[in-house]
């Protein structure tokens, strides 16, 4: 596996509302890790009605910015902190996506799809909670895996996306779900996409807590490299603890 794992560069911090601790903190962290880098990739989602918000707001944003723009400054010549943002895809609001992108300067513009809407609500599809899992059961785990894996595709073309993140998460708390073969193929779809693209894929190590290795499967990361797709590690660190992470378990 190529992979710089000097670099993590999937990191959230208390701003998103589902995290702990502050933007310093985690660039603390990485110091004490020996990293050269860290990127902030905070969540953005548009248009999204959820019983409570797991991304930044406008006020969030101008605050994160600014104090990113300070710990550029304070950590010079120590560490290299970029400010990134995930996108969340929503097929109805992809001009809101787009012009909000446009307001600042983004050094990585991560893409994912973490909401799937159903009779007009929308539901979590990486979140353990019942609410979302029964939601997913009840419309089919595998029709919704599908039409995850159609939105990522469909972010991919639509969005200013440089890396793809944790691209089979979909399977995170789906008890004995895997892949099939249609599945297999829209993976292929995505991988073509993020080649013509030149797009890297994300391989985020938070999977070895959880299943024992990164998201995506093993699999996909060889058919990757076979792609020549670039690899980018991440933590997806929701704690400045969880900074880097099981970089030592990725291949050099």
């Amino acid at each position: 596996m190529r992979i710089d794992t000097s670099s993590d560069g999937h990191v959230h911090t208390r701003l998103c509302h589902h995290a702990k601790g502050e933007m310093e903190e985690y660039v603390q962290a990485a110091l004490d890790r020996g990293l050269a880098e860290i990127i902030f990739l905070e969540h953005l989602e548009c248009g999204i009605s959820y019983f409570e918000s797991t991304w930044l707001g406008a006020e969030d944003f101008a605050f994160y910015h600014a104090e990113g723009r300070r710990l550029q400054e304070r950590y010079a010549g120590r560490i290299r902190v970029g400010l990134g943002v995930e996108v969340g895809f929503n097929p109805k609001a992809v001009p809101e996506l787009l012009e909000f992108l446009q307001k600042y300067e983004w050094d990585r513009v991560g893409v994912s799809f973490h909401f799937l809407e159903l009779a007009g609500r929308h539901y979590n599809v990486v979140s353990r909670r019942p609410y979302n899992l029964e939601a997913l059961a009840a419309y089919g785990s595998k029709r919704a895996v599908a039409e995850y894996l159609s939105g990522l595709l469909a972010a991919i073309t639509l969005l200013p996306g440089t890396v793809l993140c944790h691209l089979d998460a979909v399977l995170r708390h789906q008890v004995g779900l895997s892949f099939d073969e249609g599945h297999r193929r829209q993976i292929g779809e995505i991988l073509l996409a993020l080649r013509k693209k030149g797009m890297a894929l994300e391989v985020n190590t938070s999977g070895f807590a959880l299943r024992g290795e990164p998201y995506p499967a093993s699999w996909i990361i060889a058919e990757a490299v076979r792609l020549g797709i670039g690899l980018t590690a991440g933590s997806d660190a929701h704690r400045p603890e969880d900074v880097g992470r099981f970089f030592d378990r990725l291949a050099g």
